[in-house]
């Protein structure tokens, strides 16, 4: 029988370490490997989704059977949130999103493609299921790239976007005990938060999107590192993609995103500029590593990837024509 070198790549792959492997288990602070790029095929590996928390995989797939569709890569990041967004019971996204502390939930949303370089972005957001969408509007039909809280819903309406009320009772009830309680901030829970989702086409081209509830019981008018572009998301065409989930304070002060597509300008692979860039903040920050709460994940062209956080339990999925699964992610802890 004929070897087939992109099928014996594949299997090779699922030895590897994580700055690009199928399988991406990799040991701490593990900085060179095997990559998707390294095989001969890789351009036939591609496209690649790669997005954060293991309920990326569901977001991750749907990207992939919206290209497999036909559908455009812009659509296919579209279309993998908004599954989300739709899922009621992730109370970090969308519909039954957690409030902030008068209960009421304001989304974030950021949309971004490489060709063009163009971004679009949605802050405090009340009233709309799928703020994502919103994003992407405000990249394609208006020359701003960000709009927040009452113009922003005034411009989803115009869209066709209905108002519909985003606090299911779920998430009412935990409010109401968080507020008899007066709890500072509640405890975050290792299986969810902020929906990342970067994508790289067979061309190479490389697109991403980002949408979130934000950190729960804020104060009204919070907005986080979601909509802020280069701080929860990155994408440059040249080079590749980043972003963000976890505490947004801690990313948006260090422009995270952006730092990360720097390194890899600078010749890191993307696991080494996800390290490198939570080393870099560490080191300026008087949190210390080990309270920061950051996490990223991060795409170049030619479909390399990577993924590293100081959260315990970080996990991203990632999904190709050849395989799809959630990975734990690199933990950098203090030393």
């Amino acid at each position: 029988m004929t070897s087939n070198p992109r099928r014996e790549f594949l299997k090779k792959s699922a030895a590897v370490v994580a700055c690009g492997s199928i399988a991406g288990i990799s040991p701490p602070n593990a900085w060179s490997s095997p990559t998707l790029a390294d095989s001969p095929n890789s351009n036939a590996v591609r496209p690649v989704f790669i997005a954060t928390w293991n309920f990326g995989k569901a977001v991750c797939d749907e990207a992939l059977a919206t290209i497999q569709r036909g559908d455009s890569m812009p659509d296919a990041i579209e279309n993998g949130i908004r599954l989300c967004e739709a899922d009621a019971s992730n109370n970090s996204v969308g519909i039954g999103g957690t409030p902030n502390a008068d209960g009421v939930v304001q989304l974030d949303a950021v949309f971004m493609t490489g060709p063009g370089h163009r971004a679009g972005s949605v802050g405090g957001l009340e009233g709309i299921a799928h703020p994502i969408s919103v994003a992407r509007a405000v990249m394609e039909k208006t020359n701003h790239v960000l709009l927040v809280g009452a113009g922003a819903q005034k411009f989803a309406v115009e869209q066709g976007h209905p108002v519909v009320n985003l606090l299911t009772e779920n998430s009412r009830v935990a409010w109401e005990k968080w507020k008899a309680e007066q709890v500072v901030q509640p405890p975050v829970k290792d299986d969810h938060d902020t929906i990342t989702l970067l994508g790289v086409d067979e061309k190479g081209d490389i697109y991403g999107g980002c949408s979130t509830s934000g950190r729960g019981y804020k104060l009204a008018g919070r907005v986080g590192d979601s909509p802020i572009i280069g701080s929860g998301l990155y994408v440059d065409n040249h080079v590749g993609a980043a972003g963000a989930t976890g505490i947004g304070e801690n990313v948006m002060r260090y422009c995270g995103s952006f730092l990360i597509v720097e390194f890899m300008r600078g010749g890191a692979t993307p696991q080494q500029a996800c390290i490198k860039a939570i080393n870099r903040i560490a080191e300026m920050d008087p949190l210390g590593i080990d309270k920061l709460e950051i996490n990223f994940i991060a795409i170049n062209k030619a479909g390399e990837f990577g993924a590293a956080g100081t959260s315990k339990g970080f996990q991203y999925a990632l999904t190709t024509r050849e395989a799809s699964a959630v990975h734990d992610a690199t933990i950098l802890t203090a030393k």
